[in-house]
């Protein structure tokens, strides 16, 4: 893909660390039912649950075919693996953990699709870029320990990222505070134990 440009890379110099022990990973929906795939267990790294999963793309379902994703704290790739599956044509995933970001680029050969691009990189600063095109449907789901869901929508709405009537997905704890601008409607709001999941859609 060559449509979303790329925040350059720092070099950051890294005392030597065991390498995270794999954890398994299942795309449970579309084209790549049942495929297994695996993420490193690094510190914050929480992947959506299946049945999370099945309900919010049971949601997305209409809006996913031919759509150009974001999944911006992307982890184990669980959302945007999953969006690719069931019809997305594009998904950038942006992972800063290098560990995690060699790993999501792994899956995607495994899958053997190029629809999928993985930049490794802090996903506040890339932000911070201009958009080469915007985004029909982002996924805003970070490390509960950082508390970035408000700065994260903050820039997502502010920066030119989001199509018109793009659907914005975040998962948080349950008591997480949010302010989301006037024209994001809420479509959908559920709790499933320490997590809550909401689905904004941006009305211009």
């Amino acid at each position: 893909m060559t449509r979303t440009r790329k925040a350059p890379q720092r070099s950051v110099t890294q005392s030597a660390k065991p390498t995270p022990v794999s954890q398994p990973l299942r795309i449970i929906g579309g084209q790549w039912r049942g495929r297994k795939l695996t993420f490193p267990a690094v510190d914050g790294l929480r992947p959506t649950g299946d049945r999370i999963r099945e309900t919010l793309f049971n949601w997305l379902a209409p809006f996913l075919p031919g759509a150009h994703c974001l999944d911006l704290f992307a982890g184990s790739g669980a959302l945007g693996f999953e969006a690719l599956s069931r019809g997305a044509d594009e998904a950038l995933l942006l992972e800063r953990d290098p560990s995690a970001a060699a790993q999501l680029r792994e899956n995607l050969k495994t899958l053997k699709t190029t629809a999928g691009e993985v930049i490794q990189a802090d996903s506040i600063e890339w932000l911070t870029t201009a958009p080469a095109t915007p985004f029909d449907v982002v996924f805003v789901d970070p490390p509960f320990q950082h508390d970035l869901w408000q700065i994260s929508i903050d820039r997502l709405a502010e920066g030119g990222w989001l199509t018109p009537d793009a659907a914005v997905y975040i998962e948080s704890e349950p008591d997480t505070p949010i302010v989301v601008p006037e024209h994001w409607h809420l479509h959908r709001d559920k709790t499933s134990g320490q997590v809550r999941y909401r689905l904004y859609f941006v009305d211009h």
